[in-house]
């Protein structure tokens, strides 16, 4: 059987899954961190390798080429590319340039603009062979990706990522990463509007763990360290949040309208999105809502808020019923180790 790993390399997380035969056999996350030094970067990727084993083919997507550690992102492009084939150490590595396929390595320079941040039409492609008609919403743990389905193609209008961004098709709203104050200028506490202060004392995943969306510890919606390198802990969330607001604490109650009203702010960030697509008639009518990403989960509110049926990616994975959750949260690389 022939076994094929696809891999989505990002700026904060490596994402790897193995198919053989045409099924997923395993998936692997690991955070990293390139703008600290491509050393981040080389090393998850080993650990990976070493996790998942050789296989015979490659299939590669990534976003790490928008890191700090490039200059811009065609640099960021070439040179990810060259950190895989050197990892990798496989013959057969192709890369992926969204709507004109999988490229080798040697024919980059002039389309690093075309594989770059390409990752979320890996995961609409392989939607798309399975529903033809689908809104597609992936959200990760950094960005939420809408891409319309019709007639069993990806309908997007836009590549790049400021192109998606104009149209709807991109939010950077993200399920645990992220500053809360990206979202929200002030919030009610107390009976007051209360002004935010625009430091990075916390990120949404504060949010998710005070609002019960995310267990305490590390796991797989939340690999990145907290704002103050404090524990994963509810409590330590609260006081995190606390400091948003001037103060060293909250109470329970109080942190949960707090962090609700965030939750609430961000997913109208998404909704804007959404109504940017609606108002193209970008999606059928009828058309349910597919949801990946770690936080799927609010992909699913969405869909019942817009009267839509609702498909979790991982009910649409080639594969075990134990893998079929993590894949779904790695997307496009599942996606690259599935395509025909």
């Amino acid at each position: 059987m022939t076994s094929v790993i696809g891999w989505d390399i990002g700026g904060a997380h490596i994402k790897a899954a193995r198919a053989e035969g045409g099924e997923l056999v395993a998936v692997s996350q690991r955070a990293c961190a390139p703008h600290l030094g491509l050393a981040h970067l080389e090393a998850p990727l080993r650990e990976t390798l070493q996790e998942l084993g050789p296989a015979a083919r490659h299939r590669v997507t990534m976003t790490a080429e928008l890191s700090d550690a490039f200059e811009h992102r065609a640099h960021g492009v070439i040179s990810v590319a060259a950190i895989v084939a050197r990892e990798v150490g496989a013959a057969d590595i192709l890369f992926y340039a969204g709507a004109r396929g999988f490229l080798l390595r040697a024919d980059l320079h002039g389309a690093e603009g075309a594989v770059a941040s390409a990752n979320w039409r890996a995961s609409a492609e392989y939607v798309a062979q399975l529903l033809p008609e689908a809104l597609f919403i992936d959200i990760g743990s950094t960005t939420t990706d809408l891409v319309p389905i019709r007639e069993a193609r990806v309908a997007a209008l836009g590549e790049t990522d400021s192109a998606r961004l104009s149209c709807g098709e991109l939010a950077y709203a993200g399920f645990s990463r992220g500053a809360p104050q990206a979202y929200a200028t002030r919030a009610p506490v107390d009976g007051q509007w209360t002004p935010l202060v625009n430091e990075a004392f916390a990120s949404m995943a504060d949010v998710r763990r005070v609002l019960g969306d995310l267990p305490e510890g590390e796991c797989a919606g939340d690999l990145s360290p907290t704002a103050d390198g404090r524990p994963k802990t509810v409590a330590a969330a609260r006081a995190r949040l606390a400091r948003l607001i001037g103060r060293d604490t909250l109470g329970q109650a109080q942190a949960h309208a707090f962090a609700a009203h965030l939750a609430r702010m961000q997913m109208r960030a998404i909704e804007d999105q959404l109504a940017l697509l609606a108002s193209r008639g970008a999606v059928a009518p009828q058309a349910p809502i597919v949801g990946a990403g770690v936080g799927r989960s609010l992909a699913a509110r969405l869909a019942a808020m817009q009267g839509r049926a609702f498909h979790d990616l991982a009910g649409l994975i080639r594969g075990p019923q134990s893998l079929r959750a993590a894949a779904a949260d790695c997307a496009p690389a599942a996606a690259l180790a599935l395509l025909d």
